[in-house]
């Protein structure tokens, strides 16, 4: 079976390059052969190739140095080296450079056939082994934001879309939704994924910090800088900056960070020296942004040069489908870092969750399976070890009151308060208070026998 692989040679024997071309030819290689290195760089930047064959002695250039620039132009490039005699020791240091490996002449057919064999299918495993990890990278990526619901399907697909342009997207949702996990995907599937993704939130830093975090500062620009510092977009510079909680920013901050989504150039704090830079954002929030404009607190400008693409992801509430999934996700997840042997959900436990509004979204019932594992004593979670806060049903009416449990808290007194506080919630009555418990009314009984109170 043809190879069609991509042959460049470089040496400057005339007799040499046809010989080779024929027995590669016959290979079922492609063969472009030039006699100077000067052509064969030229050619290698203009059009690649699988393989660079080179002579180590060239009219204007040793073949080392056409290694190191083919080298840089193209990290993954394999390369052979051809020497004479007397050259074994170059073609040793070509080897130590990265050459894949070194023929002697005269040409000798099964040498160069083999060699060249080998390098080829070396390259075709290195380039088959880069497709399968990005496809494993765009496969973790994906997996991030669990769920099959409609509307986490229609999330993920706009993401596939969007992710390799270079355009900037806000993504906007109530607290909790996994906004910052939506950054993580987007960039995961980027062409930046390489780069580093820099974050920062806007609201958990002081207004008078926040400039000099985003932009950095030169020494003496305010008390206390005691020497020069980047800031987030030279951190972020090839990559991304996720910008959380963005409605936070002041109108004076906005205003700059507007200059630098226009051109791509700031200052440091201190300094008059603009800095380039390449850098693509991402921002979220959980607040109307069109009231904070009608209101003159976000500027309308920078809104849509942040909102070139919108991602909303919905309330958990509106996606009940998916809580089976980030439940076991996160059972699984926490039952092996706490070490528990926790595997399962009582069928009432899992009605609970199903049921349960959560206000706080996701975090709120990451936070509640955390609390769940590690007060569970055996391998399936009942309904009264889940602690959920306060929620509404449909009808506005509560489900149930909040219950702290202390760390360290002893397991039967942990379970004792959770009963006792679903007895005050119905009344006393203790078969209603096993149903919202998803036990028995004997088991409640038999194990909490002495008076509420």
């Amino acid at each position: 079976m043809p190879q069609r692989a991509e042959i460049l040679l470089v040496d400057d024997e005339e007799a040499l390059c046809t010989a080779a071309e024929k027995i590669l030819a016959k290979e079922g290689y492609h063969v472009t052969a030039v006699n100077t290195a000067a052509d064969g760089l030229a050619s290698f930047e203009r059009k690649g190739a699988d393989l660079l064959i080179t002579d180590l002695l060239l009219p204007d250039l040793e073949g080392i140095q056409v290694l190191k620039r083919a080298k840089e132009m193209r990290p993954t490039v394999e390369v052979i080296v051809i020497t004479g005699h007397g050259t074994v020791e170059k073609a040793v240091e070509a080897m130590r450079l990265g050459a894949y490996d070194f023929i002697e002449k005269p040409l000798d057919r099964a040498a160069l056939v083999k060699a060249v064999a080998k390098a080829v299918e070396k390259q075709r495993l290195a380039e088959e082994n880069q497709r399968l990890r990005e496809e494993l990278q765009q496969q973790r990526g994906e997996d991030a934001l669990i769920g099959n619901s409609e509307a986490m399907v229609a999330v993920k697909k706009l993401l596939r879309q969007i992710a390799p342009t270079d355009v900037s997207v806000l993504v906007q949702g109530e607290s909790g939704t996994g906004k910052e996990v939506v950054a993580d995907v987007i960039h995961s599937l980027s062409l930046r994924r390489d780069k580093a993704i820099v974050k920062i939130s806007c609201a958990a830093i002081p207004e008078t910090l926040l400039e000099s975090e985003l932009f950095g500062y030169e020494r003496g620009a305010f008390t206390g800088a005691a020497g020069s510092k980047p800031g987030k977009f030279e951190l972020a510079d090839g990559g991304t900056l996720f910008l959380d909680e963005i409605a936070e920013m002041s109108p004076q901050l906005q205003a700059k960070l507007l200059r630098v989504l226009q051109d791509g150039r700031f200052q440091r704090l201190g300094s008059t020296k603009d800095i380039q830079v390449d850098v693509r954002v991402i921002s979220a929030t959980h607040v109307d942004l069109h009231k904070a404009i009608a209101e003159k607190k976000f500027r309308e400008d920078l809104y849509y040069r942040l909102n070139v693409v919108n991602v909303t992801l919905p309330p958990l509430r509106q996606r009940t489908e998916d809580i089976p999934l980030l439940a076991e996700h996160f059972l699984k997840k926490y039952a092996m870092r706490m070490r528990k042997d926790v595997r399962a959900f009582a069928p009432a436990a899992m009605e609970q969750l199903i049921n349960h509004s959560w206000s706080g979204n996701v975090r709120e019932l990451e936070n509640a399976m955390q609390r769940a594992i590690a007060v569970t004593p055996g391998d399936t979670i009942q309904s009264f070890q889940l602690v959920l806060m306060p929620s509404t049903t449909s009808g506005g009416q509560p489900t149930g009151p909040a219950v702290t449990i202390p760390i360290g808290l002893p397991m039967d007194e942990a379970e004792e308060r959770i009963i006792h506080a679903a007895l005050t919630h119905c009344g006393g009555d203790k078969e209603k208070a096993a149903k919202i418990l998803g036990i028995s009314s004997r088991t409640l009984y038999r194990r909490f026998a002495k008076p509420e109170g």
